[in-house]
């Protein structure tokens, strides 16, 4: 019985929390067995809802069929629903459409199929399904059903008076008293049982519109404090918050924040971006202290006011951004006296970059890069440079699907021999300018790896939750260990773990990678974004960053 409860309250509490921040978007690029294919999913913003999917197959293969369908974390396979035809497009060769309903919030996905000369194939995109709006009704529309309401009500009420009334009369009787009571009586009664009926309904309503706001997106909050001595930060998620989700508030904050699973070997990821000008970015892995409190070395951060967003994943794959604004009040610069064993050690993969502010072609740091344009080069730490492959005068329009290509060069201006960092050939993070839009994306997408296997791990098991779920302080222990041997680990071994059941990355196993780098995105606003390309190369992990004006 306790682990059912356990299993709902993890459920429970995953509703309301959401992956990335203002980009609900979930992006693919992979392989559904022979077939090569981008996806691009909109999931619905209230739930019941339908998410509008986009398949395009990359070698635009001929008679071919593509379905999908959803497939939720919490049932498996059993009891999904039957595959959708997705419609191939009249103007665009290798496009396919679907609309595929999603009737329950929750870590979710959608599985598409392909049948074609090729053979059959498969593939999982993970998609958090929570309602993120509220629907209002047209004063039209509400002035006009108030009218058909009053309308009905004045006609049940005459005719259940006539009913009592004039209906009583045979042909060419006179109205008594009696029956002129009786009808009067009929139209107060129907009236009180009509109020009554309809006060019942607007209470429904009422309580299902609280209902539904319980479950309404709102992100995890914590507070985050850096101690400038030691320079530590330290991270601390908002336990009220999370003990007021819901139903789920009766549930102990320890056992929902034990259930976290690693992401590229992390158990977070953490992004600290000067407010405003974004012109300081770092990418830390804090270590886990206990539930709920993360700590890392903190960089040489300057003065000021920085957005805080730290991605997790959880075991039901439900992967979501914690957020917090830190004002740092003074400059943290590690001078020989503060590099004491006090403190967090580095992850080795934290990095750390000063740019020029967005909006500004002039530093205002010293040692701050430049950032890249469209078909600009743009100089890295190691000598090498970064260009963004789109043509200057190309437009970015929100909510299309772009296809954001860089490419690598190292000092002589040659294809630069690219490794894998943190497992992946690259990462990226985009910003808009005023903090509404975040993602943490890679060149498979916008979609949590880490979400994927815990789909299908949930798949493969063919029992109830309650038989899936771990203790909750024995799982926690468990990822604590796997962490801890990850990073003894020699990179080269680390690397090979973490891209097992990564066909994409192949050619990175064999030392081989492309030095041209693409992140398949869909920007859901217009606006002035700045994007975040990391790589790695010759043992260094190579920071750039590009501007980008969304119309």
């Amino acid at each position: 019985m306790k682990k059912i409860i356990l299993c709902i309250a993890l459920l429970l509490t995953a509703y309301i929390s959401y992956a990335h921040v203002g980009s609900p978007g979930v992006t693919f690029e992979g392989n559904a067995g022979p077939y090569k294919v981008i996806i691009s999913i909109t999931p619905p913003d209230v739930i019941p809802g339908t998410a509008m999917v986009t398949v395009y197959l990359e070698d635009g293969v001929k008679g071919v069929h593509v379905s999908a369908k959803p497939v939720y974390w919490s049932a498996g396979t059993d009891g999904t629903p039957r595959a959708d035809l997705a419609k191939p497009s009249d103007t665009q060769p290798g496009r396919f459409d679907v609309k595929i309903w999603f009737m329950n919030i929750g870590t979710s996905s959608i599985e598409v199929m392909v049948d074609g000369p090729k053979g059959k194939g498969t593939v999982l995109v993970p998609v958090m399904a929570v309602s993120t709006a509220k629907r209002s009704m047209p004063a039209s529309l509400g002035w006009g059903l108030l009218a058909m309401s009053i309308f009905l009500v004045l006609l049940m009420v005459t005719i259940i008076s006539s009913s009592v009334g004039d209906s009583q009369l045979n042909p060419g009787e006179e109205m008594t008293k009696r029956l002129r009571r009786r009808r009067i009586f009929g139209s107060i009664s129907a009236l009180v049982i009509l109020i009554l009926i309809l006060w019942g309904g607007r209470a429904w309503w009422n309580s299902a519109a609280d209902s539904y706001n319980k479950f309404l997106y709102r992100p995890l909050r914590a507070t985050t404090k850096v101690d400038a001595q030691n320079g530590t930060l330290t991270l601390t998620v908002d336990t009220p918050q999370l003990n007021n989700m819901g139903r789920s508030r009766r549930m102990n904050i320890t056992r929902k924040m034990n259930y976290l699973v690693p992401d590229h070997g992390k158990l977070m990821h953490l992004f600290l971006i000067k407010a405003g000008d974004l012109d300081v970015f770092a990418h830390l892995h804090p270590r886990r202290l206990d539930s709920v409190t993360f700590v890392a070395k903190v960089p040489d951060l300057p003065a000021g006011t920085y957005w805080v967003y730290a991605d997790i994943t959880r075991l039901s794959g439900f992967a979501e951004t914690i957020v917090d604004t830190l004002v740092v009040k003074e400059n943290i610069f590690h001078n020989t006296s503060l590099k004491t064993n006090v403190g967090p050690a580095s992850d080795p993969d934290d990095t750390y970059y000063i740019s020029n502010p967005v909006g500004s072609k002039n530093a205002t740091r010293v040692g701050a890069a430049i950032c890249g344009l469209p078909g600009v080069e743009t100089k890295l730490n190691d000598g090498s440079t970064a260009i963004w492959m789109q043509s200057p005068g190309q437009q970015i329009k929100a909510n299309e699907l772009t296809m954001l290509k860089f490419e690598i060069l190292d000092p002589d201006h040659k294809p630069a021999k690219l490794e894998p960092y943190m497992g992946m050939m690259a990462h990226a993070v985009i910003l808009k300018d005023d903090g509404s839009v975040y993602i943490h994306l890679h060149p498979a997408g916008s979609y949590s790896m880490a979400s994927q296997k815990a789909l299908l791990d949930r798949i493969a098991f063919h029992e109830s939750l309650d038989k899936y779920l771990p203790q909750p302080a024995i799982f926690a222990d468990s990822i604590n260990h796997f962490i801890t041997r990850l990073n003894a680990m020699d990179e080269t071994q680390r690397n090979k773990l973490l891209m097992v059941n990564m066909p994409e990355m192949a050619s990175a196993k064999d030392g081989s990678m492309t030095h041209q780098i693409s992140f398949p995105y869909t920007f859901p606003q217009p606006g002035k974004y700045r994007i975040w390309i990391q790589a790695k190369r010759n043992g260094v992990i190579l920071n750039s960053a590009f501007d980008a004006e969304v119309k």
